[in-house]
């Protein structure tokens, strides 16, 4: 039965690693002094400064892509 259920543990850790987080929405504010973008529903990503950000303005929908975890901005794109 430990088998069995080990198994699909394993099973299941595997098949959401395949998938990213992501965040998407308007631009409240963009500080690109400190590199941190703040979208209309408050939420806030620092990016790191190994991560391109595309020009973007206030007003514009932007998507974040995160990590596994969802707690490290990997990418930014308009």
């Amino acid at each position: 039965m430990n088998k069995i259920i080990l198994a699909a543990s394993a099973i299941a850790l595997m098949s959401g690693a395949a998938f990213a987080s992501s965040a998407e929405g308007v631009v409240a504010k963009f500080d690109p002094a400190v590199r941190v973008i703040t979208l209309e529903s408050g939420q806030s990503y620092s990016v790191p400064r190994d991560v391109a950000i595309p020009s973007i303005q206030t007003g514009e929908k932007v998507s974040i892509q995160l990590n596994d975890e969802g707690d490290k901005v990997q990418g930014v794109l308009r």
